[in-house]
């Protein structure tokens, strides 16, 4: 039976935090001692304060392409600073909307730039997405002696609302190659690839919610999951293939 388990009573994380020591603490506190089916996920927005991937917007200087963009979607003109900032290239420019393609390669509203839940007092600033979110999975699971999942939340052509998604992946196949395997009738699956990482984050989401819930990370116990690690990268599709851009 597959169990989601929230590591509750973290608190609020702050630049220059160790993370490894707060979620082992968080394991032992919640009574959890990793086993082999064991799999950590941590939401992206404590890796990031753990970081430092705070902005301030008050020394953000906007560019002639931020104003001229920040006219188009009614945004603030610092906040699309950091979008260009953070991007490769920018998707859509409409009112109330801009999508980028993440130097990572992922593509998003705002280069994934937040401004929910980034504690009390924050003032006004931004919080950017981690340098290394696949890096920072392996040095977790290293640390912690589990494979981690570290999630963020993402829009879907053609579909309304957000799901977790996999940004960083370390101790599993974040993509679960199929292909060349039958299915129960004997045919040989051609283009089956499972997006196993995604699909853990959206499990553990249920947990850690999308709001006020303050619970930033989560266990999910009892997936045999077997395959050859790959680190979430292997998730985001080549520029060529993407039909939606």
């Amino acid at each position: 039976m597959i169990e989601i388990v929230p590591l509750t009573g973290i608190g609020e994380v702050q630049p220059g935090d160790e993370l490894a020591d707060i979620l082992r603490a968080a394991l032992h506190r919640c009574g959890i001692e990793p086993r082999p089916d064991d799999i950590l996920v941590v939401t992206q927005k404590i890796v990031s304060k753990a970081q430092g991937r705070f902005v301030a917007l008050d020394d953000v200087a906007p560019c002639d392409e931020a104003i001229r963009l920040a006219g188009i979607t009614r945004k603030d003109a610092r906040l699309v600073q950091l979008v260009l900032d953070e991007s490769s290239a920018i998707l859509r420019a409409v009112p109330h909307v801009l999508i980028a393609r993440h130097r990572l390669g992922h593509v998003m509203a705002n280069a994934g730039i937040d401004r929910s839940n980034i504690g009390a007092g924050a003032g006004d600033r931004a919080l950017l997405l981690p340098v290394d979110p696949d890096g920072t999975a392996a040095l977790l699971q290293r640390q912690l002696d589990m494979p981690v999942v570290i999630s963020d939340s993402f829009g879907r052509p053609w579909r309304m609302g957000v799901v977790a998604v996999a940004i960083g992946v370390a101790g599993l196949p974040a993509l679960d190659d199929r292909r060349g395997e039958v299915d129960r009738d004997g045919r040989t699956l051609e283009v089956t690839q499972i997006a196993l990482g995604d699909i853990i984050a959206t499990a553990a989401c249920l947990a850690t919610g999308e709001g006020a819930e303050g619970i930033p990370a989560a266990v999910i116990r009892g997936y045999a999951q077997t395959g050859v690690a790959r680190p979430a990268a292997n998730l985001v599709r080549p520029a060529h293939e993407d039909l939606f851009a």
